[in-house]
């Protein structure tokens, strides 16, 4: 079964984000492992560690790449759809002290 994540990498300089996705195969009614995350954002040359489970946030590995993060923002296998709740994360931001 398809599985079309649905990423923004996000850039230090200017402060830019670009929305991109990517296919993993799974099982049926199964979702991607964090591993399979891992090696399919290698694949398309973003070699990342798991930062933030909970928010499917990835760091990059090696300091001097040029992107910040990739935050995984929608994971569609024509099921169950995970999605992150923009209007919660919104109002994360404004309450929580930012994180560097």
């Amino acid at each position: 079964m398809e599985c079309i994540v649905h990423f923004q990498v996000i850039y230090p300089q200017p402060q830019e984000r670009k929305s991109l996705r990517g296919l993993i195969f799974v099982g049926q009614g199964q979702e991607p492992a964090n591993s399979q995350l891992t090696t399919m954002f290698k694949d398309m040359g973003f070699n990342v560690r798991l930062e933030d489970e909970s928010q499917l946030l990835f760091k990059p590995v090696d300091a001097s790449m040029n992107f910040d993060y990739i935050r995984v923002t929608e994971l569609d296998t024509g099921e169950e759809v995970y999605k992150e709740d923009r209007d919660l994360k919104s109002i994360l931001e404004h309450l929580l002290p930012r994180r560097f």
